[in-house]
């Protein structure tokens, strides 16, 4: 199965912001794989370290809000 790494990074970044605490804090329970990608594409600083969250860019916390509404909010 070929799996499509842009639409799990879009999924990670959307649950990224269900998480969000602290102003642009998240928790980074996620595949490290996909963190280092959302960090390659400058969504998040570096996820690499002792600390149980990571922080958000602008950017990032902009596509988090965007990405988390397009997939789980309700359609009035």
């Amino acid at each position: 199965m070929d799996i499509d790494t842009n639409k799990i990074d879009e999924a990670v970044l959307a649950l990224l912001y269900l998480t969000l605490h602290d102003g642009s804090r998240a928790w980074k329970g996620f595949d490290w794989e996909a963190m280092n990608r959302l960090h390659e594409k400058r969504f998040i600083e570096n996820p690499v370290g002792k600390a149980k969250s990571v922080v958000l860019t602008e950017t990032g916390l902009r596509e988090s809000e965007r990405l988390f509404h397009k997939f789980f909010a309700k359609k009035p």
